[in-house]
């Protein structure tokens, strides 16, 4: 099973689209901070973010936010002990993007010594205020087993509160989990549901693997145009997979209009990604001068974008 350490940017993820890293500011105040940050501006975001400290010790958003601009070395040199130094603080006044980076940093070993048993602990303190990278990666220790035995079903219990909060990597962990029937009782239905959700908010392995679910009518009505669809959406964001199905569908028209120069395209760069098929070689072998020609250039417009 793929699954992978959710890793925040702070507040400018999807996940904390809600904006959890501002302070409570007056009304009708504007988050200068924050909207440097979201602007790129990260000299102009450390600079009003230590002033808000300075007007205000307790204020943890903005502590939160000058952690990662040391761990980051935007805005100010990288400087890891002084980002783990603001984590903490802001950590302590309970703020759970702190909270969630101390995890990580425990987690991963970067910035700190590697201790799993801690990192659980701010992991936990994160997601019981419905953080949803910190139940994700709760779910990750329980797969891994902290050197231990793997807790499917509680992995499967921490991807389900991840993925209720709109986290797309969760959502495809859970979908595999239902899939191979590990953590929950197995089900086709419910494993392409969570890939289709995953899908939906662009996670690009649940693009790939929603079409395919969708072209062979796994757990869910086959339907090869809307394959086609998915596929060729992840196709175009470079996916070798994607590329190898969708150039398959061209050369044989199917949930496609039969398109030779096109499947030779798709053929080719998922070719040059590793992806060799002796199937589409075959087929490209077949392919007229004219359209050799044309598949080039729709290669080198497709790589010029």
């Amino acid at each position: 099973m793929r699954v992978f350490l959710a890793r925040s940017l702070l507040c400018a993820t999807a996940l904390l689209a809600a904006g959890p890293c501002r302070a409570a500011l007056a009304p009708g105040e504007p988050d200068l901070a924050y909207g440097a940050y979201q602007r790129g501006y990260y000299r102009t975001a450390f600079q009003e973010a230590m002033k808000r400290v300075k007007a205000d010790p307790h204020d943890a958003p903005a502590m939160t936010l000058v952690a990662e601009l040391f761990e980051q070395g935007v805005g100010a040199p990288q400087n890891l002990d002084e980002a783990m130094h603001w984590y903490k603080l802001a950590a302590e006044q309970g703020d759970k993007n702190a909270e969630y980076s101390l995890g990580n940093a425990y987690f991963t070993g970067k910035g700190e010594k590697k201790d799993v048993a801690t990192a659980v602990a701010w992991f936990e303190k994160a997601a019981s205020q419905d953080h949803a990278g910190a139940w994700f990666n709760l779910g990750v220790v329980a797969l891994e087993g902290n050197g231990v035995v793997s807790d499917f079903a509680k992995a499967a219990q921490d991807f389900r509160r991840a993925a209720d909060l709109g986290f797309p990597d969760a959502a495809y962990a859970l979908a595999l989990l239902y899939r191979e029937g590990k953590g929950v009782q197995k089900d086709p239905v419910q494993a392409t549901e969570w890939m289709k959700r995953a899908a939906q908010d662009r996670f690009l392995a649940a693009e790939v693997e929603y079409g395919i679910a969708l072209f062979n009518g796994d757990g869910v009505p086959a339907d090869e145009a809307g394959a086609a669809k998915w596929l060729l959406r992840a196709a175009n964001r470079g996916n070798p997979v994607a590329e190898n199905r969708i150039a398959r569908l061209y050369f044989t028209g199917r949930g496609v209009k039969q398109d030779r120069v096109e499947g030779a395209k798709w053929a080719i760069l998922a070719a040059s990604a590793g992806l060799r098929d002796p199937w589409l070689d075959g087929e490209a072998e077949k392919l007229t001068p004219d359209e050799r020609k044309k598949a080039e250039q729709a290669i080198r417009s497709f790589l010029s974008k």
